[in-house]
């Protein structure tokens, strides 16, 4: 079988997020089941030294846009085909925004002409090599089931995976004509939603199927709670709809081998996340010599975070005997009050504000624990992996770490199979109480050590999740 993916990040090329983790780890996790996967990419600048050693198999003189070209390349393990469209991508900032942290004003040219670069290829093919199935990602390729619809040629099969449905790509109706958009489709049966268009709500209607990256989260989105606006069109495509948890990189993220870690460590060698906390305690300013738990974050810094409450918890988290390494940056407020946090708390509360992946990793190393206080979450990778390294997940229950994380509970510490520590109410008060349930747990280390052994046996790669991919892609085009 054969699948194209479009997507507006992918790792290690070029990442904001979990979207981009999922592009780079996917195609690789489906190739042993039969499934040959090449990715269509925008050249940011960040790709450009790719397409020197890339062949151009296809050009296109009408795009959204302008011009532009794809340039395949082999990469990583990867067969990426870069929209070389230097009017379109080649820019300073963020793939989504300027270096003054502002939307692109033609973001909808930029993505639009990912898209229809992307669907073009989907009915001419590139030397013989034509998709079964275009898999399209997040609001970014939204637009490209629709070009497939409205071609009038009998198009593959098409999916959109849902990433963040906060997401969604909504432009002005002026666009339709940029986009080269059937006008007669503007209407809320189609691409209209709420006077204006979403690429994410286009992609909703015109896909055959629709994944998310939870179970849970499949569900939650149906709900208005959940559903930030679209739960009504795609309560109109349940059946439609297949939560699919997302794994992690097994190789990129194994304590066992990895290159950020002070000491490796693996089951038997738990005692060697002691090394990787002196580092870190170097690195941020930390007591050394602390006895309680250290706990982590490593996150965007917003609301839907839950990061506000874990802001007004930490008096309680230190006076409890915890400590706190966070690594991130975001709302400037948020940036700010972690910041104030760390002065207050000098040695107990240690902030790197950006993001450094190596970092992370020595975090993940380090830490007996992992925050993830989230409002809502489709899926989560940090919870993963922190059960790979044995440094538990304190999640709230919503979307992937409801699925991912056992909380420890009386009857899955009897069972002997509890990961982690759950809640429900994402609060000041909420965040206090599971952190006082993980540190008195800490202080139990036969405990502490049972669970991180469960934790550390827990599958969090992506041979489970590939098969299922697999077996939806069969089944839409039987």
């Amino acid at each position: 079988m054969k699948v194209l993916m479009v997507a507006s990040e992918c790792a290690p090329f070029v990442k904001t997020g979990g979207l981009a983790d999922v592009a780079g780890a996917l195609p690789g996790a489906l190739a042993p089941l039969g499934v040959e996967v090449k990715t269509v990419l925008p050249a940011y600048p960040a790709l450009f030294p790719l397409l020197a050693k890339g062949k151009e198999v296809a050009s296109f003189g009408d795009l959204p846009g302008g011009t532009g070209r794809l340039v395949e390349v082999q990469a990583e393990g990867l067969t990426l085909l870069l929209l070389d469209a230097p009017q379109l991508f080649d820019r300073p900032g963020a793939p989504y925004t300027g270096a003054d942290g502002k939307d692109w004003p033609d973001n909808h040219r930029r993505f639009g002409a990912l898209a229809q670069a992307a669907a073009r290829i989907s009915f001419d093919g590139l030397d013989g090599w034509v998709p079964d199935v275009l898999h399209a990602h997040d609001w970014q390729a939204g637009l490209a089931p629709v070009y497939l619809k409205q071609d009038g040629r009998t198009p593959p099969k098409s999916v959109i995976t849902i990433h963040n449905i906060a997401f969604q790509g909504r432009f002005g109706p002026h666009v339709m004509g940029d986009l080269q958009l059937r006008s007669d489709w503007f209407h809320p049966g189609g691409l209209e939603y709420y006077g204006d268009v979403s690429f994410l709500k286009a992609g909703l209607v015109y896909a055959d199927h629709i994944t998310t990256v939870s179970p849970t989260y499949a569900r939650e989105i149906l709900t208005p709670q959940f559903g930030m606006g679209l739960d009504g069109v795609l309560a109109g495509r349940a059946s439609d709809l297949t939560g699919i948890l997302n794994g992690i990189d097994l190789e990129a993220w194994n304590p066992k081998s990895d290159p950020a870690l002070t000491a490796t460590y693996g089951l038997k060698r738990l005692g060697a996340k002691t090394k990787n906390r002196a580092t870190l305690a170097e690195r941020l300013g930390l007591d050394p010599d602390h006895d309680g738990p250290l706990f982590c974050v490593i996150s965007r810094l917003t609301l839907q975070k839950g990061l506000d409450a874990l802001a007004g918890a930490l008096p309680a988290l230190v006076a409890g005997g915890g400590q706190l390494a966070l690594l991130g940056s975001g709302e400037p407020e948020l940036e700010q009050a972690f910041r104030d946090a760390a002065a207050r708390f000098p040695g107990k509360v240690g902030v790197e504000i950006g993001y450094d992946e190596a970092l992370s990793h020595l975090m993940q190393g380090g830490s007996d624990a992992i925050l993830i206080p989230s409002r809502f979450e489709p899926c989560g990778l940090t919870q993963l992996y922190g059960l790979r390294y044995g440094t538990l997940p304190v999640v709230a229950r919503t979307g992937g770490l409801a699925d991912t994380v056992i909380d420890a509970n009386h009857a899955a510490l009897a069972a002997g199979v509890a990961t982690g520590f759950v809640f429900d109410d994402v609060s000041v008060a909420g965040i206090e109480g599971v952190i006082a349930r993980a540190i008195a747990a800490h202080a139990n280390r036969d405990l502490w050590k049972q669970m991180q052994a469960a934790a550390m046996r827990q599958p969090v790669g992506w041979e489970s999740s590939a098969r299922d991919y697999v077996q939806m892609y069969e089944t839409l085009c039987a």
